[in-house]
């Protein structure tokens, strides 16, 4: 039998349209046959731009309603689950109210602006019973999956560092302040606008690793380095050690220099898996195999799929909806409120502080 979850969309940004686009392919051209999805109802500020996304992104579709405020999508009787890809520092207020409605949730990352938020959050979905996860698409992804898969057969002997980066050129000379990139008052700067990502590799290869037994890092250090321009994070690196394991994550994302490649490399005893940029989505990674510290064999797989790959987390929401689950075994509460607390360690150590009224819950 296949279900079908009817989406209600919050926000017409561009990573919303993206959503929209991969919502609508063909489940069956990534072999998914047991989950649709259908686009019902777009919230935005003015009908007008409602009007104008489903244009764009939905082929005109005249059977999906648009609503001039978010208000009316989560009374929206025919909705099922929510979608909210509104800038960072609005998913606690509009994901709270979506729960209230007693609609689903799949909420962009990072996924909130502080863990204090996401707790409260997490609290309000128990209270209404209804599935809340965060979008960390990249770990739906076959190309994640198969890493680590790899890691956890022991081919490669146990991982030992893991180095990911994610970095863009946004040209911050040269945009408005108001930017969100750059603006403060929407939690602007490198780490939650870039950091879930190199995060995200580092809790599926080492929080995730079996020997791990979801441990988290006894160790964070970081250190940041911000823009006279409006005082967010320029450049941010910083360091996770699990003891458990003997191995480090060092993680890092710019928002003035471009990417680097591979962007994710996982250093093992027995060999090293490097990862091809973008890191959210890559299509290809290589393997080395050593054998007393050379290589001795290489191999690479590559991974393809129609649409841009946000529609693997929108067929788990589905699944676990129709299985009357409240979160996610891949991506589930805990792993989002460990990606949080370090990024609040992180901005902690960085002396990056939100203007007073960012944070909702502290």
């Amino acid at each position: 039998m296949t279900t079908t979850l009817r989406w209600g969309i919050i926000s017409t940004g561009r990573i919303s349209g993206v959503f929209v686009k991969d919502l609508l392919i063909d489940p069956k051209t990534r072999d998914t046959h047991d989950v649709v999805h259908k686009v019902v109802a777009v919230g935005s500020r003015k009908v007008e731009t409602a009007q104008e996304f489903v244009a764009a992104n939905a082929g005109g579709d005249a059977s999906i309603k648009v609503y001039g405020t978010y208000d009316e999508v989560y009374a929206d009787k025919d909705v099922d689950a929510i979608y909210i890809g509104t800038p960072h520092t609005y998913h606690y207020i509009n994901a709270l109210d979506a729960i209230r409605a007693k609609k689903h949730v799949l909420c962009e990352k990072p996924v909130t602006s502080n863990a204090a938020e996401l707790r409260a959050l997490l609290a309000a979905a128990k209270e209404n019973g209804v599935f809340f996860m965060e979008a960390m698409w990249t770990r739906f992804q076959a190309l994640p999956q198969a890493v680590m898969k790899l890691l956890e057969s022991g081919e490669l002997g146990a991982p030992v560092v893991v180095h990911a980066d994610l970095s863009g050129d946004f040209d911050i000379h040269n945009i408005p302040k108001t930017h969100r990139i750059l603006d403060p008052a929407l939690g602007g700067g490198a780490l939650l606008d870039l950091g879930p990502y190199p995060m995200v590799w580092a809790i599926m290869t080492l929080f995730e690793n079996p020997r791990n037994d979801f441990t988290a890092p006894s160790n964070i250090t970081a250190s940041m380095l911000k823009t006279p321009l409006t005082g967010v994070d320029a450049n941010t690196s910083f360091t996770l050690t699990f003891d458990k394991i003997q191995a480090q994550a060092v993680l890092s994302c710019s928002i003035n220099a471009t990417p680097v490649s591979p962007g994710v490399t996982i250093r093992c005893e027995k060999g090293v898996i490097r990862v091809a940029t973008p890191i959210y989505c890559s299509k290809s990674f290589k393997v080395e195999y050593l054998e007393k510290g050379k290589v001795v064999r290489e191999e690479e797989k590559k991974f393809d799929y129609v649409g841009f790959g946000l529609h693997f987390e929108a067929d788990e929401v589905a699944r676990c909806v129709r299985d009357g689950k409240s979160e996610s075994a891949l991506w589930s509460h805990d792993k989002s409120l460990l990606e949080m607390t370090v990024f609040d360690e992180v901005r902690k150590q960085g002396g990056y502080v939100f203007p007073k009224g960012v944070e909702q819950v502290v």
